[in-house]
């Protein structure tokens, strides 16, 4: 553990309350001479004897001289302790606070994730299922890259490949449609798996009746607005019924 991680348990050291592996952390760490966690426990002592020592004496209280011959006591060092182990407590909790904050945004982070594959995924089926949905494939047999495109003209399109070869640093998989005139107009960014797999869905309407194939070409993170050199892939599209 490092010295952020114990922050919340020097007090607890102090006052010989401190939990395994915490307890044998921070020995480990004053063992080593670790400035941050020797000044921290200094501190935490300190205030562990301040507390002891400035808590107000209890109110005197009258009891028959035969309950208080030969015994005398105050309430000073209870309270005291009293005083200092609600501030280790304090100290502890906070620790504890920020973890569940870490582990609530952590929970978080994974449930805004999982809301975009379950996006992601009803925008595929909804292609997939569109009664005017066509597909086009592309590639040819293994080792080769293969796959097929599924294109809708309201809803989007879907990309599903396999051994795709990965793309060199800075570099991603750009799409095209190439329309019937020639020009490439983009149609999304994506990677591919360490596997060579990727699914790709890139919604909206899409202009099925002048685009005459989709294509795939490698280009910078960033996109182009045309493809640099001779697309990777190309996946003709059958014409369509004037």
């Amino acid at each position: 553990m490092n010295c952020a991680e114990l922050r919340g348990h020097y007090t607890l050291y102090a006052l010989g309350l401190a939990e395994e592996p915490e307890r044998g952390e921070i020995r480990a760490h004053l063992d080593r001479g670790c400035k941050v966690c020797v000044a921290e426990i200094a501190r935490a002592r300190e205030m562990t004897r301040t507390l002891g020592g400035s808590a107000p004496p209890a109110p005197p209280r009258r009891m028959p001289v035969s309950a208080v011959a030969g015994r005398r006591f105050g309430w000073a060092p209870f309270l005291a302790g009293a005083t200092a182990l609600s501030l280790a407590a304090a100290f502890y909790f906070s620790g504890r606070e920020r973890q569940y904050f870490d582990e609530v945004r952590a929970l978080r982070a994974q449930s805004r994730s999982q809301i975009i594959e379950i996006t992601r995924f009803n925008e595929a089926f909804a292609i997939l299922r569109g009664a005017d949905t066509i597909v086009a494939s592309f590639g040819g047999k293994q080792p080769k890259a293969r796959g097929r495109v599924f294109m809708n003209p309201s809803r989007g399109m879907l990309l599903t490949a396999s051994n795709l070869p990965p793309t060199p640093p800075g570099k991603a998989y750009e799409l095209w449609f190439l329309r019937k005139g020639g020009k490439a107009v983009r149609a999304g960014m994506f990677h591919p798996e360490s596997d060579g797999t990727a699914i790709d869905v890139e919604p909206g309407a899409t202009d099925r009746k002048h685009t005459a194939a989709v294509a795939i070409s490698i280009e910078v993170e960033a996109g182009v607005d045309a493809p640099t050199g001779t697309p990777l892939l190309v996946a003709p599209l059958a014409p369509t019924l004037q």
